[in-house]
């Protein structure tokens, strides 16, 4: 298994720039973070372990985040646009 560092480092990058100091952390546990997954009409928090960080199929939906959102989420934490069944898809393989 390999890790790919340079995406390792823009994950851990994108992922420090998108949170606000004012955004909410309430019911985040440690080792984990929020994301927003969804639709400019509706999206929903989810709760993921720091260990997808490492994913290289979860390195690629930051990327898309990236190039969709930069490091402006209007959210006020990671946002993810992918619709949420491919998200739950993706989390589930990762999980598992």
């Amino acid at each position: 298994m390999s890790i790919r560092l340079p995406g390792m480092v823009q994950a851990k990058a994108l992922l420090r720039r998108s949170l606000l100091p004012s955004a909410p952390t309430v019911n985040v546990p440690k080792g984990h973070f929020a994301v927003y997954v969804g639709d400019q009409a509706q999206k929903k928090r989810f709760i993921v372990p720091i260990c997808y960080l490492t994913n290289p199929s979860f390195q690629d939906l930051l990327g898309l985040a990236e190039e969709e959102f930069g490091f402006n989420h209007p959210m006020g934490g990671l946002t993810i646009p992918c619709k949420e069944d491919q998200f739950l898809d993706l989390a589930s393989r990762l999980s598992g």
